[in-house]
């Protein structure tokens, strides 16, 4: 089988290295790629959002399987292209359809469907211009700190946690005329929930689903969880608190009511759907979908799948995962993310890594976040750069092995964060 793997982050390094091993494939190639995904497959220049280039890619190299990694293709409809264009509606594509990648692609559609479904989540309130005096209300009635999301894709950073008042109450404003241009000219003022927050993912053929198994992410830059947020500074799995009366009442709660809303609402959705869970008091609720897998979760979730990863995609298409039963890995994994200094703000590009070729341990994989290989040498080619990624007995054994791989691994201004799992 020829695969073709769309993005060029951690999340589709961590993906290639997994579908790689699969006597199934024949070919894999990855759109854009990046250094990283070069060891596993072919790099194909070619955006992930062209899907013009991509038609005339798959038709020319027979490609079998689309499997999109970050969220933009899949909120522009590159499942709906494929299954209208005659020559292309017989490749699977691995996620929804455009309606389906509403849940990570509108936070107000988001929002609309728990309610209607009465999955538990934060009491909101959508806001455009014409109803600003109801969202001013809605933030009167709220105690702090207000949760402000842009309803559209707006990079990672269209979230605000905000203390004051009066503050909350300006940001609309600012959201509204275009702080984060077309995705904030509708927002959603949430109520705010305290508690640890982990990520939960779920493969689906749109009738079956199958719980991969669980992380948690650290978004923030800096130590003790403090700082602006990043894509992602590190994450581990399992999770201690995600036991089994917790994903008992997640499943009945928040897993099943999802799978049984898309079928109600006859949503084409066959692929990973990502739950932003947070942990209340013992009981879940749901901070965000995505549509995809996360990052950096994926590199910790592909250690723990023991299944041939191909196997369960092809069920995913063929509507057959109820077939499959998921093995994981009963180790611990954690991944510690490096990063370029000034990330998330400002940062260079062109940085020399070093110690690629002496980060050697067992069970210890470097993943390329934002890598681009030249003749001589790997170059840093974003903001976030590796993700070390480690297997042990428990989380702190997994951890010290991938902190023992970065100490042989450098690039200048290299930053990553030595409390992963810290609150754990």
């Amino acid at each position: 089988m020829n695969i073709l793997l769309l993005g060029s982050g951690g999340r589709e390094h961590a993906l290639a290295w997994k579908i790689r091993q699969s006597k199934k494939v024949d070919k894999l190639f990855i759109a854009p790629g990046n250094a990283g995904t070069a060891l596993e497959g072919s790099n194909v220049a070619i955006s992930v959002s062209d899907f013009a280039a991509l038609k005339d890619f798959v038709v020319a190299h027979e490609i079998q399987m689309v499997v999109p990694g970050p969220e933009d293709p899949l909120v522009k409809g590159i499942y709906d292209f494929f299954k209208a264009d005659p020559s292309l509606c017989g490749i699977p594509v691995i996620g929804p359809s455009r309606e389906g990648a509403r849940l990570e692609g509108s936070k107000d559609f988001a929002k609309a469907f728990m309610q209607r479904h009465q999955i538990p989540t934060a009491r909101y309130q959508s806001v455009t211009d014409e109803n600003l005096p109801e969202g001013f209300d809605f933030l009167d009635s709220l105690q702090p700190p207000y949760v402000l999301k842009a309803d559209g894709l707006a990079a990672g950073k269209g979230v605000l946690i905000i203390h004051d008042l009066s503050e909350a109450k300006k940001e609309v404003r600012e959201m509204l005329d275009g702080k984060f241009g077309a995705a904030g000219r509708k927002l959603v003022i949430e109520e705010f929930l305290d508690g640890i927050e982990c990520s939960v993912f779920v493969l689906t053929d749109g009738n079956t689903y199958r719980i991969l198994p669980v992380a948690k992410d650290y978004k923030r830059i800096g130590e003790g969880n403090t700082g602006l947020n990043t894509g992602g500074m590190g994450a581990v799995s399992p999770v201690p608190f995600a036991d089994s009366a917790f994903m008992q009442k997640t499943e009945e709660r928040i897993i099943r009511p999802t799978i049984e809303g898309l079928k109600a609402e006859a949503i084409d959705y066959k692929g990973f759907i990502f739950f932003g869970l947070i942990n209340v008091k013992g009981d879940p609720f749901v901070i965000e979908y995505n549509c995809r897998m996360g990052d950096p979760e994926t590199e910790v979730v592909m250690l723990r799948i023991q299944n041939d990863l191909v196997s369960l995609l092809e069920s995913v298409a063929e509507g057959s995962l109820h077939e499959q039963h998921l093995r994981e890995d009963p180790r611990s994994a954690a991944t510690v993310v490096l990063v370029s200094g000034g990330y998330p703000g400002a940062y260079e590009k062109g940085k020399p890594i070093t110690g690629l070729s002496d980060a050697l341990l067992p069970d210890t994989y470097v993943f390329h976040a934002g890598t681009r290989a030249l003749a001589d040498g790997i170059l840093t080619d974003g903001g976030r750069v590796l993700a070390v990624s480690s297997c042990g007995s428990g989380m702190k054994e997994a951890l010290a092995q991938s902190y023992s791989v970065i100490s042989t691994l450098h690039f200048d201004t290299m930053y990553f964060r030595k409390d992963i799992g810290f609150d754990l």
